[in-house]
C-alpha cells in the first residue's frame, strides 16, 4: 500500500527540509510494525512526515552527543579520562583480558564519539516506535471506555430508524464517546471518499488500536445493519450487555491495580524517613558519612547529599502514584473534568464555582503571600511551602464545592428523568412532562436548572422548527448543570428523539441507564476514597513517627556523639548530630512526605485540582504542628 504523502506546501520550513532528506526511510521496510502503530495512533500528520520529524531528531541527537563527547575526551582531564576508559577496559569481556596498547586522546574520543551518537540514533528511533505504541494503547483505553455507553445509545437510536450511517452519525456527534464518537467520523469521512459505508467501516476496523472489541463489533455491525432494523437492534440489545460485563471486569481489575500501588506507595514514602533517621544514627557509628563529596553545585557530605536525594526520591514517588491513580481511574465516572471561560471577566466571575478559573485566580493572592512571607524573613522552604498552601487550599475548596454541588445534581437528576419518564409514559408530551415536573417537584440544586428548560421547551409550541429548539433547549440544559452525568444521559435524548425513536421507549432506556451510570459513579467514589484515606493515614504516620524523634531521640544522640571514646577504646564523631539542623531536616523530609500524600490522596479523590487542596491542607498542617512544638 503506497505511504500517504503531505504536500510539501503545507509544512513549515524544518519540516520542508526533513521531508526532503528523510522521507524515504517511510517506504524501508523496517518501519512496517511503525506504519501499523501509526495507524492505530491516529496521529493528524502522516505517517512520512512523521518518519522525517523521527529521523531529524534522530540525527541531531545523535550528533549533538557524538560532538560533547568528543569534547569531553578533549577537554577534561586527562586522570579523568584515563579513569573512564580504564573502567570500560576493566569491566567489558575479552577486552579486560588483552594487554590494550595506550591510545592517545584523540583517536579514544573519536571512537567513543561515534559509538554514542549511533547509540543515540537507535534509542531515538526506538523511541519513536515506542512513543506510537503508547498513543494506541492511550487510544485503545480510551475506545473501549466508551464504546459500551455508545452501543446502548445506538440501540436507543436504532429502535426509531433503520439508516445504518444516521445512526452512526448521531453518535459520531456527541462528544461524551470521546474517541468512539472520533472513530466513528473517521469511518463516516472515510465512507464519503469511498462512496461506501461498508467500505469505511472496514477500513476504521482495520487500523483501530481495538482489535479485540472494537473492529469486531464495526464488522458485525455493518452485518446486522444489511439485515434491517430488527436484527440490528437485538445485536445492539445483546452487545450492550456483552460490553457492560466487560467493562465491570475491566474496572475489578484496575481495583486490583490499584490496591497494588496503594500498598507500593505506603511502603516506598515511609522507606525514606526510616532512612534519614537511620543515616542520622549511623553518622554518630560512621564518621564516613560526614565527609565531603564534590558536586556541579559545590561541595557537600555524603549524608547531606543522601537526605536531599530522598527528598526528591519522596516527591517522584509522590507525583507517579498519583499519575497511576490518574491513569488506572475510570474517569469518565468519577472525575469531572473542568474548561476555564475564554473571557477574562468570566474567569473572575466563576472563580468560586469553576477550578480551573480559580486556578488562575488564586495564584495572584497566592504570590502576594509569598511576597510577604519573604520579607518577613522566613526561611526559603517555609516560604515556597506556605505559599503552595496559600495557592493550593483556595483551589482545593473550590473544586470540592463545585463536587459536592454537582454530586447534588446527579441525586436529583435520577428523580427528575424517572418523574419525567412518569408523565411521558401516560401520553403526554415531552414539554408538557418537564412543565409538569418543574411545577409538581422540588429537584434542590437541579431546579433552577428544569425550571429554565421547562421555559426554553415552552417555546417550541406552535413553532414551524421545534425539533431545533428542542434540541437547543437540551443542549443548554446540559451545559447549565455541566456534570458528566448529564451528558452521558440528558445530553443524549436530542438525537434519539430527532432519528424517529420512541419517546416513550426512549425515556424508559434514559431512566435504566442514568440509574446504572449514578451507582456505577457511586461505587468507584467509595473505592477510591479509600485511597485517599491511605493518603492521609501515611502522612500522618510519617507526621507522628519524625515529630517523636524530633522530640526524643535527637536530644539523646547529640550527647552520644559528644562522647569522645570508651572503655572499650570505640570513638564517636562530636559533630554527627547536630539537633537544630537534623530537626530542620527532618521537618522538610516530613513536608516532602506529606505533599507527595496529599497528591496522592486527592488525585485518588477527585482529581488534580482536589489534590492541590489535600496537599496544601497537610503543608499547613505540618508546618503548624512542627512549629507549634518548636522542632521546625
Amino acid at each position: 500500500m503506497a505511504v500517504e504523502q503531505r504536500p510539501a506546501g503545507r509544512l513549515g520550513t524544518i519540516d520542508r527540509g526533513l521531508y526532503a532528506l528523510f522521507s524515504r526511510h517511510a517506504e524501508s521496510g523496517t518501519h512496517d510494525r511503525n506504519r501499523q502503530r501509526y495507524r492505530a495512533a491516529g496521529l493528524e500528520t502522516s505517517f512520512d512526515v512523521f518518519i522525517a520529524r523521527l529521523y531529524g531528531a534522530a540525527w541531531f541527537g545523535a550528533i549533538s552527543v557524538s560532538l560533547l563527547t568528543l569534547l569531553a575526551t578533549i577537554l577534561l582531564p586527562a586522570s579523568t579520562v584515563g579513569r573512564v576508559f580504564g573502567f570500560f577496559g576493566r569491566g567489558v569481556p575479552i577486552l579486560n583480558e588483552l594487554p590494550l596498547p595506550a591510545v592517545s586522546r584523540f583517536p579514544l574520543g573519536l571512537t567513543g564519539a561515534v559509538t554514542a551518537g549511533v547509540l543515540v540514533r537507535w534509542l531515538v528511533i526506538r523511541a519513536g516506535g515506542r512513543y506510537l505504541d503508547r498513543l494506541a494503547a492511550v487510544r485503545r483505553d480510551e475506545i473501549e471506555r466508551t464504546l459500551p455507553g455508545a452501543v446502548r445509545y445506538m440501540r436507543v437510536l436504532a429502535s426509531g430508524s433503520n439508516d445504518s450511517s444516521k445512526i452512526l452519525q448521531r453518535v459520531a456527534e456527541q462528544d461524551a464517546y470521546g474517541a468512539t464518537a472520533d472513530s466513528l467520523r473517521d469511518a463516516l469521512n472515510r465512507a464519503t471518499l469511498t462512496g461506501s459505508l461498508d467500505e469505511g467501516l472496514s477500513l476504521v476496523a482495520r487500523d483501530t488500536p481495538s482489535r479485540d472489541t472494537f473492529s469486531p463489533f464495526l464488522l458485525k455491525f455493518r452485518e446486522h445493519a444489511a439485515q434491517g432494523r430488527d436484527s440490528l437492534e437485538s445485536y445492539l440489545e445483546m452487545e450492550g450487555r456483552l460490553l457492560s460485563h466487560k467493562q465491570e471486569r475491566a474496572h475489578e481489575r484496575a481495583s486490583g491495580y490499584l490496591e497494588l500501588i496503594a500498598e507500593l506507595f505506603v511502603v516506598m514514602l515511609v522507606f525514606p524517613a526510616l532512612a534519614v533517621l537511620i543515616l542520622t544514627v549511623a553518622g554518630v557509628l560512621s564518621p564516613g558519612l560526614s565527609e565531603p563529596v564534590s558536586t556541579p553545585f559545590g561541595s557537600i557530605t555524603l549524608r547531606a547529599l543522601l537526605f536531599y536525594a530522598s527528598i526528591v526520591f519522596v516527591l517522584l514517588v509522590g507525583a507517579g502514584g498519583a499519575w497511576a491513580v490518574a491513569a488506572i481511574r475510570p474517569t469518565d465516572r468519577a472525575t469531572p473534568t473542568y474548561s476555564r471561560p475564554e473571557a477574562v471577566t468570566s474567569v473572575l466571575a466563576t472563580a468560586t464555582s469553576n477550578p480551573a478559573s480559580a486556578a488562575v485566580v488564586f495564584a495572584v493572592p497566592a504570590l502576594a503571600a509569598v511576597g510577604v512571607l519573604f520579607a518577613l524573613g522566613y526561611t526559603l522552604a517555609n516560604v515556597l511551602l506556605l505559599g503552595y498552601a496559600a495557592y493550593g487550599i483556595p483551589v482545593g475548596a473550590v473544586s470540592i464545592r463545585r463536587a459536592g454541588l454537582d454530586d447534588a445534581k446527579d441525586r436529583e437528576i435520577q428523580d427528575f428523568v424517572h418523574a419525567v419518564s412518569g408523565h411521558v409514559s401516560l401520553g403526554r408530551p415531552f414539554p408538557d412532562a418537564v412543565q409538569r415536573v418543574s411545577r409538581d417537584v422540588d429537584l434542590g440544586p437541579l431546579q433552577p436548572d428544569v425550571e429554565a428548560l421547562a421555559f426554553n421547551l415552552s417555546l417550541t409550541t406552535g413553532t414551524d422548527q421545534s425539533d431545533d429548539v428542542r434540541a437547543a433547549a437540551l443542549d443548554r440544559f446540559v451545559e447549565r448543570v455541566g456534570t458528566p452525568l448529564a451528558s452521558q444521559t440528558v445530553g443524549l435524548v436530542v438525537g434519539a428523539l430527532e432519528a424517529g425513536s420512541d419517546t416513550e421507549h426512549v425515556f424508559e432506556t434514559l431512566e435504566t441507564e442514568i440509574g446504572r451510570l449514578y451507582h456505577e459513579r457511586k461505587t468507584i467514589r467509595s473505592r477510591l476514597l479509600v485511597y485517599a484515606a491511605i493518603g492521609w493515614t501515611t502522612a500522618l504516620l510519617v507526621v507522628g513517627i519524625i515529630a517523636a524523634v524530633n522530640l526524643t531521640v535527637l536530644d539523646s544522640f547529640s550527647q552520644l556523639s559528644s562522647v569522645s571514646g570508651t572503655t572499650s577504646g570505640m570513638a564517636f564523631d562530636p559533630q554527627a548530630v547536630d539537633p537544630a539542623r537534623d530537626k530542620h531536616r527532618f521537618y522538610l523530609i516530613a513536608q516532602a512526605t506529606v505533599l507527595a500524600c496529599g497528591w496522592f490522596a486527592g488525585v485518588a479523590s477527585r482529581g488534580t485540582y482536589e489534590a492541590l487542596g489535600h496537599s496544601g491542607v497537610l503543608v499547613a498542617l505540618t508546618y503548624l504542628f512542627f512549629t507549634g512544638l518548636g522542632v521546625a
